[in-house]
């Protein structure tokens, strides 16, 4: 079965529309002193059309600002594509550009590098010739898989705890990497909404196995005893969540196929996973509604 396709630009939209403030401090505390955060404001997407290579691309944060009194933008633009691509700086360039010509201000140009892989990714344009520089355009950078991800677990920031998901671990770190996250997440003290944002993004680039998942629980346990409590709550309550999820899924597909006995198989499934993540036979009945004696049979 394919991979369902990740909405890499919604996602990160959403994340750094919602942290702006910060994104900056975080990776720019020296633009973050330039700014007046009283004065953001996201405007509307923009689609430009690269006539020569065929090709539409599009700017996935614009923001405007004031920069020391003066009304200023910039642009964010995140880059997935896992592939060098020597044409990028002209393609941050064009953007500049394009929105110097409709907006006529001081722009400032970010560019994330989100991708898996490792390169040496250029942050400048340059034409020149022996007798002159005709142009020396300069953008800000973040490449996220070179950044060391131990280094970002002490920040108390909500964009450092979801990006932890696309740093430089190894697959052996998962477990630690998404440990930390909660630690994070528990220290940050969010609303709802807002962590369920970050939940959710770090859990769309670093799934744990179900082993995984154990040990993570394991070396939970052994944490001090209230951070314990919390991280361990932290864990259930979105496992809750992502059963009854299930359990309504499966009730919807059941339904939609006009048989009980795919409700009855949905429930079931989920009951099965439910016990080997070590769930008490009372949780499980109040989650699925499935009586305790068939919850006790697939207990065996």
């Amino acid at each position: 079965m394919a991979k369902p396709r990740i909405d890499h630009d919604r996602l990160f939209k959403e994340l750094l529309s919602t942290f702006f403030e910060e994104f900056l401090l975080l990776f720019f505390p020296n633009v973050y002193e330039h700014i007046d955060v009283h004065h953001l404001s996201f405007l509307t997407e923009e689609l430009f059309t690269d006539v020569t290579a065929g090709e539409k691309h599009r700017v996935d944060l614009l923001v405007e600002t004031k920069m020391k009194g003066k009304e200023g933008l910039i642009i964010v633009h995140v880059e997935h594509q896992s592939y060098a691509q020597q044409t990028f700086p002209e393609r941050m360039f064009l953007y500049f550009s394009r929105l110097f010509q409709k907006y006529r201000r001081r722009i400032l140009p970010i560019a994330i590098f989100s991708y898996d892989e490792h390169h040496d990714e250029p942050s400048s344009l340059v034409v020149q010739f022996p007798f002159l520089t005709v142009l020396d355009f300069r953008f800000l950078t973040v490449e996220l898989r070179k950044l060391p991800w131990r280094a970002y677990i002490r920040h108390d920031n909500p964009v450092a705890a979801a990006l932890l998901s696309k740093m430089g671990y190894n697959e052996k770190e998962k477990v630690e990497v998404k440990k930390e996250f909660l630690r994070m997440l528990v220290r940050l003290e969010l609303d709802e909404a807002k962590q369920r944002l970050l939940f959710g993004f770090f859990e769309t680039y670093l799934r744990l196995s179900e082993e995984e998942e154990a040990k993570l629980r394991n070396e939970v346990s052994q944490m001090e005893t209230k951070e314990a409590k919390q991280v361990m709550e932290l864990i259930v309550s979105y496992e809750q969540r992502g059963m009854e999820k299930g359990i309504q899924q499966g009730v919807k597909q059941g339904m939609k196929q006009g048989r009980q006995k795919g409700i009855e198989e949905g429930k079931l499934d989920v009951v099965k996973r439910m016990l080997a993540k070590g769930y008490d036979v009372d949780t499980i009945h109040e989650l699925t509604g499935l009586p305790v004696e068939k919850i006790e049979r697939v207990k065996g």
